[in-house]
């Protein structure tokens, strides 16, 4: 269903819209900067005056994105840093060029490194006045605890993606690779792996939780690892979730999950060949 207002004074300063899907939940963003940019007296945005047309095509210069810079090789890069956002609030103080308001659309906003994050609070603390800020993410736990109190949230429920199938054989690979109990090839998985963007390490390390959970279930095969070993392993794929929701460095988990997924006391045996 279209985004739809009665009154744009009514919108918030800030959401978080969250889905697995990038493009929805960039869509429903996109809906409301509409909405706010909107010239109808009646509900906003009504897709057919020149603001909503500059809208839909791009082109509004109050509607401002603000995305992952790029590295030489044309390829995102991990974070969005704090400068980004430094440069942002500078140019939230300009008055706007055609709106009553302008508008922010943060895309993959789960991917602001901590510094980032702690710019942004600032911002959203204390807005300057007309100013929107719209803040896409596909895992909102990534955001700080204080961030997501300063917005109001809207979650693409039953429109998002199904589970990320690469994440889950990730996930499978990872486990395969604890159960054979072979540290230095568990030390290659992590180093091969430690690249992750951050929204990918959370859904790779929320699905080794999922599937550790399935096999104390005994709805998956235990792959031959002891109840206590797989126990081990869920506890410390849901504390390396936590630990990437407070901006813990994605190489710091790897090398976590590299030292602590086996245990090297000789306590807990494994049974695969």
């Amino acid at each position: 269903m279209a985004f739809r207002i009665h009154d744009a004074a009514r919108l918030s300063h800030a959401y978080i819209i969250t889905s697995a899907d990038p493009a929805l939940s960039r869509s429903r963003a996109m809906e409301i900067a509409a909405a706010a940019v909107c010239r109808s007296p009646g509900d906003v945005p009504c897709g057919q005056c020149r603001a909503c047309r500059k809208a839909a095509a791009g082109v509004h210069p109050d509607i401002i994105t603000v995305r992952r810079l790029e590295d030489s090789k044309g390829r995102p890069r991990r974070e969005i840093v704090v400068d980004q956002v430094r440069e942002m609030a500078a140019d939230a103080v300009v008055l706007p060029n055609e709106s009553e308001r302008k508008v922010y659309l943060i895309e993959d906003a789960d991917t602001m490194n901590a510094s980032a994050q702690n710019a942004a609070l600032k911002l959203l603390e204390e807005p300057p006045a007309g100013v929107i800020f719209l803040l896409c993410a596909g895992n909102a736990g990534l955001l700080l605890p204080t961030v997501r109190s300063r917005c109001a949230e809207i979650v693409c429920n039953g429109e998002a993606a199904p589970a990320d199938e690469e994440s889950a054989k990730l996930a499978e690979s990872f486990v395969k690779t604890v159960a054979r109990g072979d540290e230095a090839e568990l030390l290659r998985w992590c180093a091969k792996n430690e690249g992750l963007d951050s929204r990918a390490a959370a859904a790779f390390v929320d699905e080794a939780a999922a599937l550790t959970a399935e096999m104390l279930c005994r709805r998956k095969s235990d792959l031959g690892m002891r109840p206590a070993a797989v126990a081990r392993l869920h506890a410390l794929a849901e504390r390396c979730a936590a630990m990437l929701r407070v901006n813990v460095g994605v190489k710091h988990i790897f090398g976590l999950l590299a030292v602590d997924a086996v245990d090297s006391s000789g306590n807990e045996e494994t049974n695969i060949g």
